[in-house]
């Protein structure tokens, strides 16, 4: 086992080796226990009174033992290690998400190893590959390109849970997914509430799962409010800032008037909220603006973002949950929060 010096001196009964250190051995004598009960504790198999858990605990801390993570895992199977294949680890909702994935890990002892797919399915397949060959215990899949069929491929050797899909759960494969649909329909009504009948919509990348479930709601909302869905009212976008200020310019140019606009996230948003001051426009006294994930800069946005709360850390959270429940043979069960949305100041009554 590989552990570090003890931060005080352990009892001269109990000091640590010539080569300095503390050893499992040394745990269970001083707690008065087995090696083995002191390993089994550690690896959260240990069926235990609180009173020998409470005694290993308080020998730990006496002695400075730090367990080593790898050796712990081996013993029982495992490396606890779990795969995440995020999109863009420079992205601000997936750093999110990421941050909750490592916040559920380390609390339950696992170490979280993180790659980048670019979302593009033959390089997620190869960082899974990777992952594999890390030996991780499980991998989390943050939306991705990779096909049902190959998810479920995948967890026929290991734990797979992904999210931003829907698709039907199997034996080591668990999904759990936004309602991206219900978050746009919501974003639109909102706009309309406020008076505003031509409404834009800076659409996301359709290849992703999650764009075209927004565009849907966008949809659903303007003909529930008997409105047709106007195609010159959408503008492709790809979620990055720059696809929002071009697709603004794009609106102008066009000439068609519109007192609202709808992006399908923040990013493109704030590049919306550009594009249009550099026009001379201003949010929201001539043209109303809102977007979808409420990232944390959105709220430090001038003026601030009105935008669909799409909780990145909670699912980063409920996705670790989830690989936490699998890992311990359970079936997983998390209950992903309803969208909502946040009203701040780029949203005002239409006067036309």
């Amino acid at each position: 086992m590989i552990s570090r010096l003890p931060s005080k001196p352990a009892p001269k009964s109990q000091k640590a080796g010539s080569d300095g250190v503390v050893k499992i051995e040394m745990v269970a004598k001083v707690a008065g226990v087995s090696a083995s009960t002191v390993s089994r504790i550690l690896n959260g198999t240990a069926i235990v009174s609180e009173a020998k858990k409470k005694a290993v605990d308080e020998a730990i801390a006496q002695l400075g033992f730090v367990p080593n993570p790898m050796a712990r895992g081996l013993a029982g199977g495992r490396t606890l290690s779990v795969g995440i294949v995020t999109q863009s680890v420079d992205s601000p909702f997936y750093g999110g998400a990421m941050r909750g994935i490592e916040e559920a890990l380390d609390a339950a002892g696992y170490s979280p190893l993180f790659v980048s797919g670019h979302w593009n399915a033959a390089e997620e397949a190869r960082c899974i590959d990777v992952l594999r060959s890390r030996r991780v215990d499980g991998v989390i899949v943050l939306t991705g390109r990779l096909s049902d069929q190959a998810l479920r491929a995948y967890a026929k050797a290991l734990p797979v849970v992904v999210t931003g899909r829907s698709l039907r759960s199997a034996p080591g494969l668990y999904a759990l997914n936004f309602d991206n649909f219900e978050g746009a329909r919501l974003a639109t009504q909102h706009l309309l509430d406020l008076g505003h009948r031509r409404i834009a919509f800076i659409a996301g990348d359709p290849a992703h799962p999650d764009a075209n479930e927004r565009h849907r709601g966008y949809c659903a909302a303007l003909e529930s409010a008997g409105i047709a869905c106007d195609p010159a009212l959408v503008v492709p976008g790809d979620y990055q800032e720059e696809s929002g200020r071009r697709a603004i310019e794009q609106l102008l140019d066009q000439r068609r008037p519109f007192t609202a606009v709808f992006a399908a996230n923040d990013q493109m948003a704030l590049g919306a909220a550009l594009g249009l001051y550099r026009r001379s426009m201003r949010v929201p006294n001539d043209i109303s603006l809102i977007g979808f994930d409420d990232l944390q800069a959105s709220a430090y946005a001038v003026p601030p973002l009105t935008t669909v709360h799409h909780p990145a850390g909670e699912i980063g959270r409920l996705a670790a949950a989830a690989m936490l429940q699998l890992l311990r043979g359970e079936k997983p069960h998390v209950v992903v929060p309803a969208p909502s949305v946040i009203v701040r100041e780029s949203t005002w009554v239409s006067m036309g």
